[in-house]
Parts: structure tokens; C-alpha cells; sequence
């Protein structure tokens, strides 16, 4: 498919405003990649992505049915502004100037970055700046280098797009910065001014056409006539729409259905709800009580059959909450993992901070190894953290998503038994092993609360005992029991600068909440300017001066790329701000670097909150 028919059925799609319809521009999509095997099939050795969407170089001599499948990979993850599958953590790495830089070289000799930017806040939409200017008619060494194609003459296709791109997420060392450049400026001047309002969104991560991810599953369900719910499951397994729809397109409900779990490809993490005590005992019975540790989620793929593995020894990867590998920053996961586990295994826990008496530290400092890519050895020094586990995904071969709570706590004991974690028979005994206690009774479960906090840690979860594993879903089965303020996590969208010793520093916080439709929209519900020491605010402004996107006198425009934790006394309503609400007394608890703007609170949150 030529990258202007995609662009042309996704402004058709922008334009729609019924959710129903939406999905019906996005099946008739899916279904038009599939339609005819000819076209722009004219390269017989390309890139194209495998079932997993790695993008490794292959011959393709298969036929054109293979070459639509791989477009139909693509066009499932570009319509909702994805490169690469959602469990794959590799990025473009380019930041909005150098694409502003990229954008004003294949515009014109008379067009500078600086004038994109003044365009870009007129119009305030990247895709409309990009759209303004005519492309073709620039020279340079992006111009007619091998991964652009040949300039100035024949149509993009969206698989020259993709493969593109991944050679510029690919560019590294010196001179990659400039080649990046290089590489998106080819593009560009390869586009008319409609591609490149989509080209410049797709870089950028800013589609934004209200397409979610939903929209996707039941468009491929519609397309290739499978039933939701199958979609639904191979894409928790997956976490991949692009080989979902290309399994249902070739192998329909069968494929779907023999899609599993693979160790070493993350899923997404199940969340919980807030709830009491009282109300999970009315609706469950019975419930089984963890403790609730102040750390950071990963998940833990291990595989000890170099076979499989393709390595000299067992192959670890440790994956943050948002599925990026954080395998380098947590040797002590690694080392945990090598020493305990004997069989191929997916687990899902925390990794918590600990002083030299093993007591639990606070949240931000496990965030301090999270962050840290370099000189690890000191960092660990500085920081020790061991890992806790209290749930197991996958054990020997086998997928426990469906099996209840109670037996995949068993086979994780039964897991963490077998290497030398275990000291003893008894659970409390074993080595990374969160305890987990079943029982009807309030009283108990006041108990383990106050065992818990005198221990350091946060409190409590509450999960039904029969519930199975739905990742990536904040369902009603497992509630989270917190004695302190409660507390949002909220995007930041704006700031200002300070005033006197601190006018070197961003100070103050404009922070906004997911409108509750699936485009991604942010509306303001606050600003925090306290809690936050000179110390943080120092660390703070490092972290947010890159994500500037304007300024006018102290007040600036950030990227909506960070996520705040942010305590409060009460919501209320206000029309002060576009949310309708307003935090009253809010007050900065710490940087949630776990999370996306995606994962940050909702107005329909704000709602549900006021009315407790």
C-alpha cells in the first residue's frame, strides 16, 4: 500500500467522530492491505517484520500474500501511532526539535527550525505544521541515501516507511543524532504535504485520531470475522495487534487461540482498584491478603535451556511496569533469578530499596536505579534493592493466565523453592517470596495491615482468591488498601518558573487528568508547587526542561511525557480549571516514572473520588 492511500484512509478516519464508525474505517483498512498482492510489490529482497515484529532482514520470496501480511503488521501498529509492538521497548529516539529540524530541510532553503516552531505554536498541532509546507524538491545526503529510497520520483509505500524507521531507531554512536536528522529528512522530502502530516504525528508519537486500542481489536475482529473476546486474549498474551491480526487473518480463531505466552516477551502488568475491606468481604467472601510494598513493578523472564535461549547460559530479562527491559539497571534481579529458578518461568512482583538492615526506603529511591544507565556498579552501591514476587504467568512450558489466584501463588512457591532461595519448608522461609493469607475475617486482616506498616511497607492488597490474570486490565479482583492520603497520578502539562533563589528552577506545576474519551486529551485539574525540596525541584527541572515545547515570560508549555504523584485533602469543583475539578491543598509526593500519560488518573476518577 502506498503510504498516501494510508494517510488518505486515516484523515477519513480523523475526521469521523462515531466511535462505531471509527472501528469500521479501521476494519475496512485492515481488509484493504489483504485485498490485492500487487501493486507496489516490487522488491524481492525486503525488511519485513517477523511474527513478532522484530523487523529482521529476510528474503522475501514467498509471494505477495506474505508481503501484504507484513503490510498488514504495519498498518495495525501505524494506525495507532506505533513503529514498533507495544511490548517492544525500542524507540525512535528523536526528539521533537530534530524533527522540527528535519521537517524545515525538506521544506526549503527559506524555512529554519526556529520557523517551525513559531508555526507549530500558531497552529499548536505538529501535523498541521507539517502539512503547511510543499516537500520534493531539497538535495542533500538524505535525499537518495538506500533507506529512503529513491528520492524525487516514485510513491512511499508504508513498508518503505517502516523499514525506514527502524533504521533510524537503529542509528547509534557518533553522528547518530546528525543521521537520524538525515534519515527523517529523506522521508520527508519524499512526501506530499498530507503524508507529512502524518509522517511528522507517527515520528512523534502524536497520531491522535482516535483510534485506542480497542477500536484495533474489534476492527480485526470485524475484519477477519473471529470473535472479540479471542482477540482480546491473544492480544494479552501478545501484546502485539500487528501479528494478532495477521494470526487471525491467515489462521482465524485456531491461531488466535494457540497463541501463548513466550518467555522473554513482556505482558502488560494487571492493576488494581482502591476498595475496603468491608465491601471486598461482601463481594468475595473470602479474601487473600498481601502485603502492598512501596517499590516498583517488574516482571521476570527467565529460561535456563540455552538451546532455546540461543546463549551460552540462562537468558534474564527483568521488564519495568510499562514493559521497558530494565534487565542492566537490576543485576541483583538477575542474580536472584540465577541462583532460585531451575525451570522456565514468568513472574510478576516488585523491586524494592532496603538499608543496610534490610528495612524498605522510600519509592523514589528504587526510582534512582530505574533511571540509571551507566556505571550500574555504583548505583548499586548507593542503592541496594532486592525483588519480591507474588504472582507466576508462566511456569515450565505452561501459561497460568486462567488459572486462580490461590494455585499460581502455589506454583510460585513451588518455583521459588526448588533453587537456593528457600532457608526451610515454610513459605516465610523462601528467598523473594511475598506471603500471601486467605481468611474471612476483618479482624485478621487489620492485623496483617498493622504487621505490614510496623515493617515499613505500605499496607495491604485485597484480590479474590478463584480471580484469573488479565493483564493490562484495573479490574475489580484485586484492591489496593492504603492508610494514607489518598492520591492521583496526574500528567504535567505546564510550569513556571521561580522567583529569587530559586529562579533557576521550574517551580511550580500545572497538572492535568485523561479526559475520559480514547484520543489521548489532557485536562488541567491543578497546580502543586508544594512538598517539593530545592534538592527535588533541581532534579525535577532536569527532568522537565527537555520536554519545553514554549515559554512566555515564566510560564511554559511541557510535552505531556511526565507523570506526578500528587496527595490532596479533597476534590472539588471548579471551573477554574477544564477538568470542571480542582485539588485542594495538593502536594507533590514524587515523580511516577513507572508510568505513562496513558496510565496517569481519569475526570471519570475525579468523579468517583468527589463523591465518596
Amino acid at each position: 500500500m502506498e503510504f498516501a492511500t494510508f494517510t488518505e484512509r486515516v484523515a477519513a478516519i480523523e475526521a469521523e467522530p462515531a466511535d462505531l464508525e471509527i472501528v469500521d474505517h479501521v476494519r475496512a483498512l485492515l481488509e484493504e492491505s489483504t485485498a490485492d498482492s500487487s501493486g507496489d510489490e516490487q522488491c524481492g529482497g525486503e525488511q519485513i517484520p517477523d511474527e513478532q515484529g522484530s523487523g529482521e532482514q529476510a528474503v522475501d520470496d514467498r509471494g505477495g500474500g506474505d508481503r501484504t501480511a507484513a503490510e498488514l503488521e504495519i498498518l495495525a501498529r501505524f494506525v495507532q501511532g506505533r513503529v514498533f509492538p507495544a511490548w517492544d521497548s525500542t524507540t525512535l529516539d528523536i526528539g521533537p526539535s530534530s524533527c522540527y529540524e528535519a521537517i524545515a530541510r525538506a521544506a526549503g532553503t527559506n524555512v529554519s527550525p526556529v520557523n517551525v516552531e513559531d508555526r507549530l505554536a500558531e497552529l499548536g498541532e505538529i501535523g498541521e505544521v507539517a502539512a503547511s509546507y510543499e516537500y520534493g524538491g531539497q538535495q542533500g545526503l538524505g535525499a537518495f541515501t538506500d533507506t529512503a529510497g529513491d528520492a524525487g520520483g516514485d510513491s512511499l509505500t508504508v513498508r518503505e516507511v517502516d523499514r525506514t524507521l527502524r533504521d533510524l531507531a537503529a542509528a547509534d554512536g557518533d553522528g547518530s543524532a546528525d543521521r537520524k536528522i538525515d534519515i527523517l529528512f529523506g522521508l520527508f522530502n519524499r512526501c506530499s504535504s498530507e503524508e507529512a502530516r502524518y509522517l511528522a504525528r507517527l515520528v512523534l508519537s502524536e497520531m491522535r485520531i482516535g483510534v485506542g486500542e480497542g477500536t484495533v481489536r474489534d476492527a480485526i475482529a470485524a475484519a477477519f470475522d473471529v470473535p472479540t473476546d479471542r482477540v482480546e486474549r491473544a492480544l494479552q498474551v501478545s501484546n502485539d495487534y500487528g501479528r494478532v491480526a495477521r494470526v487471525a487473518r491467515e489462521d482465524g480463531r485456531a491461531g488466535l487461540d494457540a497463541m501463548d505466552l513466550e518467555v522473554g516477551r513482556p505482558v502488560q502488568a494487571m492493576l488494581a482498584q482502591t476498595g475496603t475491606v468491608t465491601g471486598v468481604l461482601e463481594e468475595w467472601s473470602e479474601a487473600a491478603v498481601e502485603w502492598k510494598y512501596d517499590g516498583a513493578r517488574v516482571q521476570l523472564h527467565y529460561d535456563p535451556d540455552p538451546e532455546r535461549t540461543g546463549e551460552s547460559k540462562a537468558e534474564v530479562r527483568v521488564f519495568s511496569r510499562n514493559m521497558e527491559d530494565v534487565t542492566d539497571a537490576l543485576p541483583e534481579v538477575v542474580e536472584f533469578a540465577e541462583e532460585t529458578l531451575e525451570r522456565p518461568a514468568i513472574l510478576d512482583g516488585e523491586v524494592v530499596a532496603v538499608d543496610e538492615d534490610g528495612s524498605p526506603l522510600p519509592f523514589q529511591e528504587v526510582l534512582k536505579r530505574f533511571r540509571r544507565k551507566h556505571d550500574i556498579a555504583k548505583a548499586r552501591e548507593n542503592v541496594t534493592v532486592r525483588p519480591v514476587f507474588f504472582d507466576c504467568l508462566h511456569a515450565d512450558g505452561t501459561d497460568l493466565l486462567e488459572s486462580p489466584l490461590t494455585a499460581r501463588h502455589e506454583q510460585l512457591v513451588e518455583l521459588l523453592a526448588e533453587g537456593d532461595g528457600a532457608a526451610g519448608d515454610s513459605p516465610d522461609e523462601i528467598r523473594g517470596l511475598s506471603l500471601l493469607w486467605r481468611t474471612d475475617d476483618p479482624e485478621e486482616i487489620e492485623a496483617i495491615d498493622a504487621e505490614a506498616l510496623e515493617a515499613g511497607h505500605e499496607g495491604i492488597m485485597l484480590k479474590d482468591p478463584d480471580s484469573t490474570y488479565s493483564p493490562g486490565r484495573r479490574g475489580k479482583h484485586w484492591r489496593k488498601r492504603k492508610p494514607d492520603v489518598e492520591t492521583l497520578d496526574c500528567v504535567v502539562t505546564g510550569a513556571e518558573w521561580g522567583e529569587g533563589r530559586r529562579a533557576t528552577f521550574l517551580g511550580t506545576f500545572e497538572l492535568s487528568v485523561r479526559a475520559d474519551d480514547s484520543d489521548g486529551a489532557l485536562e488541567t485539574v491543578g497546580k502543586v508547587a508544594t512538598g517539593i525540596t530545592d534538592e527535588t525541584l533541581a532534579d525535577l527541572t532536569d527532568l522537565l526542561e527537555p520536554h519545553i515545547i514554549a515559554e512566555t515570560g515564566q510560564e511554559v508549555d511541557l510535552e505531556p511525557e511526565i507523570v506526578f504523584e500528587v496527595g490532596y485533602e479533597e476534590i472539588q469543583s471548579s471551573p477554574t480549571y477544564s477538568s470542571g475539578y480542582a485539588l485542594r491543598f495538593p502536594r507533590f509526593q514524587g515523580v511516577r516514572h513507572d508510568k505513562n500519560p496513558s496510565d496517569a488518573d481519569s475526570i471519570e476518577r475525579l468523579e468517583r473520588l468527589q463523591g465518596q
